[in-house]
């Protein structure tokens, strides 16, 4: 978004670098003055509302089942109570595209809100690490004298504090995350038995702490810049008609501070750069949107403070569009945004569509491989097949696999005395089978064999494959 018209003559540096580093390139540590106002209120409760989601999620169980586990290793996965395995992985990838298509349709609507409001990240450093900061050091004055002064008794003590809550909170966090993977009840038994019993687990525990430690330590806001593809590609979804926060500059400029008796008109910018200590990106607002930016709306809460203070009208900073500023017209719908409407609709619909329809019990059968007929005796012949039958529900099954078609064919379990499968709650039974025919009811060498699928006594599916089988020798008869 070109703000030209915001920009003093000479102060667009800013586009040709960015605010974390400076002239010599070396790392521009952010300082940000501690936030207040009624979206920081909101954002807050907003965020600590998703953390006790998030803290809560892997020890909530449906049925004795977790509602969330995303088991990666096993290829396990449980999405709000319903079990998921991988050959519904396209079914997954289906609700992932829906997610994406979600956000960037709220791009393009609400810009970068995700970011600043949502984001794990964020949520993470704004309202736990960054306040322990400010509990321990103070405000950003006090953090800058602090860092620039030499090592005393109690810059090492306040920097040890911080650092030790830091890392225990990135322990926490990522138990927390590999509970999710493994489940919590897994993670009770490794903390219950002791590290020694589970050193590979421990290990893999303190390289996510540590990584954890470092993101929000040092990395912190070079993560958003750097790291997270959406930071990158934001600005490829933002147009003219996107609400973002938004410095009004054709109410503000020029700017300049308020004097008695001074003759020459400002705009409503004071020019007091309280939106430019607050940013925790260390941006400026008034130069326009820029890739820094994550809409946390810290410096709208500032800028509003200020305007009360000074007696002018509050959203000199706010949520606007570049038309909205530019023009004054009101807030418009563009194509685009309609355009993911339509196809989040269409993708949402299916993703419903084939979780509704998605059948509980998965059956696949299929000819041994490598394998042709075999000569029972003199008068039947047979052939060998596999089956895959997967329970997706948490209940106990009892499946019977019946032969419809021909009638005159005889199924004959390998390793089984009982003809049915018995299928434990969200389980795998694989096995094989026999299927036997009179050689003189053989008329084909690729006959189709069609099958019923029963559970608990209902049907629930009907399957087909093929039979081969000595014609040649059937046909010299």
């Amino acid at each position: 978004m070109s703000h030209h018209e915001a920009i003093p003559e000479g102060t667009d540096k800013f586009r040709d670098t960015i605010s974390l580093i400076d002239d010599s390139g070396e790392r521009n540590w952010v300082y940000a003055k501690k936030p207040k106002g009624k979206l920081h209120t909101a954002r807050s409760f907003f965020g600590y509302s998703l953390i006790f989601f998030l803290f809560l999620g892997p020890f909530i169980k449906i049925n004795g089942h977790p509602f969330i586990l995303l088991d990666i290793l096993s290829r396990k996965f449980i999405l709000f109570g319903f079990p998921f395995w991988p050959q519904d992985l396209p079914l997954l990838g289906l609700i992932l595209i829906t997610g994406v298509v979600a956000v960037i349709l709220f791009t393009v609507m609400f810009g970068r809100l995700w970011c600043g409001w949502s984001c794990p990240q964020t949520v993470f450093m704004e309202l736990f690490f960054r306040k322990i900061e400010f509990m321990i050091e103070g405000d950003f004055n006090e953090q800058k004298k602090l860092d620039a002064s030499p090592w005393t008794t109690e810059k090492i003590f306040k920097k040890t504090l911080k650092h030790i809550i830091f890392y225990t909170l990135s322990v926490f966090i990522a138990n927390i995350f590999l509970a999710y993977i493994i489940g919590a009840d897994e993670l009770l038994k490794l903390i219950t038995d002791g590290p020694i019993v589970h050193w590979g687990q421990l290990l893999s525990l303190i390289i996510f702490s540590t990584v954890f430690y470092f993101v929000f330590a040092k990395f912190r806001e070079i993560i958003c810049i750097v790291v997270c593809p959406y930071g990158r590609l934001q600005g490829l979804m933002l147009d003219n008609n996107s609400l973002v926060v938004a410095y009004d500059f054709v109410r503000g400029e020029p700017r300049g501070a308020i004097r008695k008796n001074e003759t020459t008109q400002h705009g409503d910018c004071i020019d007091c750069k309280r939106c430019v200590q607050v940013c925790p990106t260390g941006i400026d607002i008034r130069n326009g949107t820029q890739l820094e930016c994550v809409n946390c709306t810290a410096c709208i809460d500032e800028c509003n403070d200020v305007m009360t203070k000074i007696k002018r009208p509050n959203g000199l900073v706010r949520f606007a569009s570049q038309e909205q500023i530019v023009n004054g017209t009101q807030h418009a719908v563009s194509f685009r945004s309609v355009a993911y409407v339509a196809i989040l609709f269409v993708l949402i619909g299916a993703s419903v569509y084939f979780v509704s329809t998605r059948k509980d019990i998965s059956t696949a059968i299929l000819r041994t491989p490598g394998m042709l007929y075999q000569e029972q005796d003199s008068l039947h012949v047979s052939n060998m097949y596999n089956f895959d039958v997967i329970n997706k529900t948490f209940t106990e099954q009892q499946i019977d696999i019946k032969i419809v078609e021909p009638i005159t064919a005889e199924l004959k379990m390998v390793d089984r005395k009982l003809s049915h499968i018995q299928l434990g709650e969200d389980s795998l039974a694989k096995g094989s089978f026999f299927i036997i025919l009179p050689r003189d009811k053989i008329i084909s060498n690729n006959s189709e064999i069609k099958f019923q699928i029963w559970s608990n006594g209902v049907l629930i599916d009907e399957l087909k494959t093929n039979f081969i089988g000595p014609v040649k020798l059937n046909s010299t008869k």
